[in-house]
């Protein structure tokens, strides 16, 4: 479960503002990806919080209102599938975080960044930050960026199934299930289908 520790010893170590980012659909075949980051008040309880593959569809939701409430501050910033094959998924994974870590209104000193990278060859996260294997499992605050980037790429898809119900996005999300190869193979990729993921077609 996540505990406070990492944002403590980033405070002890003179940081006013910590926050937590992650970002959420790095590998689906459609559709943007998302990137969250989260200050929140040092000791909030928030209980449920965790890891947001670790929680159910309508936890997280109740916890998205609760997170977008309580935080000291919130951001959540995307990046868009024609751009994700033009500069590929790990750069857009890092333009995405360093957007959110951008829009946070105060500002944060210092990033927990959930995974083991912090650049590409093109994007990179610039605030002062220290990247964190399984973050959203350890960190508060990147457990909540989770919860957030998770909830809002999940509507996003939602919102996209209503524009292209042939593809059924709102059960898969996008994600390379094989109900989704087999309607890409009816109908042919979409406006939101990223191409450089197409290579099994």
């Amino acid at each position: 479960m996540p505990s406070w520790e990492l944002e403590r010893e980033a405070m002890s170590q003179g940081c006013g503002a910590v926050c937590g980012c992650d970002e959420a659909g790095a590998g689906p075949l459609a559709g943007r990806v998302y990137a969250a980051a989260v200050i929140l008040p040092d000791g909030l309880d928030l209980p449920w919080l965790d890891d947001s593959k670790q929680v159910t569809e309508k936890r997280r939701e109740a916890l998205y209102d609760q997170i977008t409430a309580q935080a000291a501050a919130w951001s959540v910033a995307w990046v868009e599938p024609g751009e994700i094959d033009q500069i590929d998924i790990l750069n857009s994974r890092m333009k995405a975080m360093q957007l959110a870590i951008d829009g946070l209104e105060p500002k944060a000193d210092f990033a927990l960044i959930d995974g083991n990278r912090d650049h590409g060859s093109r994007c990179a996260i610039v605030t002062p930050h220290k990247t964190i294997v399984k973050g959203d499992s350890l960190s508060m605050s990147v457990a909540a960026a989770s919860i957030l980037a998770k909830v809002s790429r999940d509507r996003y898809m939602k919102e996209m199934a209503a524009v292209y119900p042939q593809y059924e996005f709102e059960c898969h999300k996008g994600y390379p299930t094989k109900r989704h190869y087999q309607l890409l193979r009816e109908f042919g990729p979409c406006p939101i289908h990223r191409r450089t993921f197409l290579k099994k077609l």
